[in-house]
């Protein structure tokens, strides 16, 4: 087993290079490096179709095809998403604050410090879906447990993100703080389901010893997104643009959904 996996981890490796060389390519083209975002969720649909082809064999068929399916369905959703939320605007601010750091070619930093390292990654947060894929166990109720919480985080981000569509969509709203529907409960529904998705694949890979220990991959993805690259930037740049966000930060969850507060402060 440990063979086909370390091949499988290679050509993950592969298939994540190729696509946000793919997404370089365009962002070169069109000067707009915030493609990657798009691919961002493609890359995690390549690597799980990559695994699905390896793994033949090798994996419970009935694993692999579910690791599979969710992962295409959470990362197509995500890249439609944001490709269509995008679609006209300018580059997105903070590619253009981390390439003004740039001191030669901006397009060479660009593909070392957002594309290469994007990709490197997503194949390592990608983990629990191509081990998962090797195991030949039925499923269990850790499994089925991993279903229900991919479920509701896939709830959290997509309703989340039609009623931040929706919202925005009404020119009386703007400038103004979105605070209905899922947002009421938590300023990041959808960083709160993104993690509930990947705590979800991982419980599916967590039956075997080495899908236990990729519990490092959701880990580094509630990293990012809340001290990195998702809800600190956010948040420091609404708070610049939005009046009332201080009084809505104070009543509301910054991540785990809950009735807001009254009286008293929360980060």
């Amino acid at each position: 087993m440990t063979v086909p996996i370390l091949i499988n981890l290679a050509l993950c490796l592969g298939s994540a290079l190729v696509v946000v060389l793919i997404a370089f390519a365009i962002g070169t083209a069109t000067g707009k490096h915030r493609v990657m975002d798009v691919f961002w969720g493609l890359g995690f649909a390549a690597v799980a179709v990559t695994t699905l082809v390896a793994s033949a064999g090798h994996g419970s068929d009935v694993r692999r095809w579910l690791i599979t399916a969710l992962t295409v369905l959470w990362g197509v959703r995500l890249a439609v998403h944001i490709g269509w939320r995008g679609r006209g605007e300018p580059e997105d601010p903070r590619y253009t604050a981390l390439l003004d750091r740039a001191k030669g070619n901006r397009n060479l930093y660009a593909l070392r410090t957002v594309y290469l390292l994007q990709g490197l990654s997503l194949w390592f947060i990608s983990l629990p879906v191509q081990v998962g894929q090797y195991d030949r166990d039925a499923l269990s109720p850790t499994s089925y447990a991993g279903i229900l919480v991919f479920a509701v985080g896939l709830f959290f981000e997509a309703v989340g993100d039609a009623q931040l569509a929706a919202f925005r969509a009404d020119p009386a709203n703007r400038g103004t703080v979105m605070d209905r529907g899922l947002w009421r409960y938590t300023r990041h529904p959808n960083y709160f389901g993104d993690a509930c998705v990947w705590w979800g694949l991982w419980l599916l890979a967590a039956d075997s010893w080495l899908g236990l220990a990729t519990v490092v991959c959701p880990l580094l993805m509630n990293w990012l997104l809340l001290r990195r690259t998702g809800k600190p930037l956010l948040e420091a740049r609404l708070a610049n643009t939005r009046p009332g966000y201080a009084e809505y930060v104070r009543r509301t969850s910054g991540f785990f959904p809950r009735p807001p507060l009254r009286g008293s402060s929360r980060g």
